[in-house]
């Protein structure tokens, strides 16, 4: 357990807080290659004892983060990703560890929910995904007596009777990033083999616009491992280099190398931690302006947003921007430390009692954006 650090008067007065942090059961913290929500927790991790704090993280047991961890928990399970047991079993273990923290933040689905929570520690969970219909009915009802974060703006419109109490942006350690110099000749796409993240897109705009394409995917559930095998593999030629999943050493390599980042998302993704990782490298990103992506994305100085069928044009004026203005955007708006501050803040005053954690059922306004 945390050592007693006393009340939450005290804790505003320049005592550190006691920090309860439960990720998902499914990815180690930090991920080794693919996993964009525990890459956020690990930073959040770090940053909360950097600035003074005692954390108590609640993770796979396999997890490498340096900082107190829950003991008893399970070693990830990948296999199980998205399985309901499996999230309210690694749950239940977490709160179990969380009577002497000051406030809790959740970053699993079911955990707000959970009825067996220290009485009267304040939660804070984070919207990772879309607000669907379905998310929207377990949201409205965890607002009620918890604080909601959104990871973007364009996130929570979506949904306007989801009470969201901060909007707070991902950031990462762009320091530990190293600029590229753009000079490989290529272009490269960075996600997941599924519809929504315009891989079949990506390859289509490289051929037009007379540029090879390098491709790097995470492929491991069936879904994806069907989806390339049936729509991407006959699509490979000449034109694609396929590397397979990277860890971050590679990743940050081959973008930032890359002439510009292809990002043709086609659905409204809450943020795209990628598309940062590529301004931290230096790299233009070129994308449709679906999802948060204006919200990360300067048109015209950082790269370049436009329908599917608009980007390869774009690709030639991506030569054109500055690689100094996309990194100096990463260390200005996406930091690891004002992503860290901004949630520091927000803790501080729900523990001073300036807003509730969670808001009355009648409340369906978004505060504080």
């Amino acid at each position: 357990m945390l050592g007693q650090l006393g009340s939450p008067a005290s804790i505003l007065r320049g005592a550190g807080m006691r920090i309860g942090l439960i990720g998902g059961p499914w990815i180690p913290v930090p991920p080794v290659t693919y996993g964009g929500i525990e890459r956020v927790v690990d930073s959040l991790a770090m940053g909360f004892v950097a600035a003074g704090h005692e954390v108590l993280l609640a993770v796979p047991s396999d997890s490498t983060c340096p900082v107190p961890r829950v003991p008893g928990m399970r070693p990830a399970q990948i296999d199980g990703l998205g399985f309901t047991i499996s999230e309210l079993s690694h749950v239940t273990r977490a709160y179990g560890a969380m009577e002497d923290v000051d406030i809790i933040h959740d970053h699993t689905l079911a955990g707000p929910l959970y009825l067996h929570r220290p009485g009267q520690v304040p939660v804070v969970t984070t919207i990772h995904g879309p607000l669907t219909p379905e998310a929207v009915d377990i949201y409205r009802a965890i607002g009620r007596t918890a604080a909601v974060i959104a990871i973007s703006r364009d996130q929570c419109s979506r949904a306007p009777e989801v009470p969201v109490t901060r909007v707070i942006h991902h950031g990462m350690d762009v320091a530990s990033v190293p600029v590229g110099s753009g000079s490989g000749g290529y272009l490269c796409f960075v996600g997941r083999a599924c519809p929504d993240k315009g891989l079949l897109e990506a390859i289509v705009i490289a051929r037009e616009a007379g540029m090879p394409l390098r491709i790097a995917v995470k492929m491991r559930q069936p879904d994806e491992i069907r989806y390339f095998r049936d729509v991407i593999e006959p699509m490979l030629g000449p034109n694609e280099d396929f590397v397979g999943e990277v860890d971050d050493a590679a990743k940050y390599g081959l973008v930032g190398e890359a002439l510009a980042f292809l990002n043709p998302i086609q659905w409204a993704e809450p943020f795209g931690l990628v598309m940062i990782e590529a301004l931290a490298t230096g790299t233009p990103v070129i994308g449709t302006p679906i999802g948060s992506a204006p919200e990360i994305i300067d048109h015209g100085r950082t790269g370049f947003l436009g329908r599917t069928e608009q980007l390869a044009g774009f690709v030639q004026e991506a030569e054109t921007l500055s690689r100094a203005a996309c990194r100096k955007m990463a260390e200005d708006r996406f930091s690891e430390a004002r992503m860290v501050n901004d949630h520091l803040q927000l803790f501080e005053k729900l523990l001073a009692g300036e807003m509730p954690a969670g808001v009355p059922d009648t409340v369906r306004v978004h505060q504080n954006l």
